[in-house]
């Protein structure tokens, strides 16, 4: 059974998906399911993956690790979401870019995650 927000990835070709509404049956791509990517924590002043984030006047700034992760050819963050009542805002990285995002007027925040495409998921957990 899948379960909303969920991020799920094929052992095989790769392919990641976030499951919008939550079903009974299991994910399968290739052939095979897919695995669950456990959402990882971990404390966020010496962990390089975990976002950190700061509330300003009009949004809010995450940024992956309290010592910025690397953003090279072979290993970089894929993308940082925010999760929030309302639903996801979700920006793409790219080898080369700062590993930050600027999210505007987020009400309800839940949690903000990020995706290493090494590491796999990590996440804040919002202390509303």
């Amino acid at each position: 059974m899948t379960k909303q927000f969920e991020v799920y990835k094929c052992e095989v070709c790769g392919n990641i998906v976030e499951v919008l509404h939550a079903g009974k049956s299991a994910l399968v791509c290739c052939g095979q399911e897919m695995k669950l990517m456990e959402e990882q924590f971990a404390d966020q002043t010496t962990e390089k993956h975990v976002p950190v984030v700061e509330k300003e006047a009009d949004g809010l700034k995450a940024t992956v690790g309290s010592t910025l992760h690397p953003m090279e050819d072979k290993h970089y963050i894929e993308w940082i979401e925010a999760i929030t009542v309302k639903g996801v805002s979700r920006k793409y990285l790219k080898p080369g870019d700062k590993p930050e995002s600027f999210f505007k007027d987020i009400e309800g925040l839940e949690k903000t995650r990020e995706y290493c495409n090494i590491h796999g998921l990590w996440t804040y957990q919002a202390d509303n």
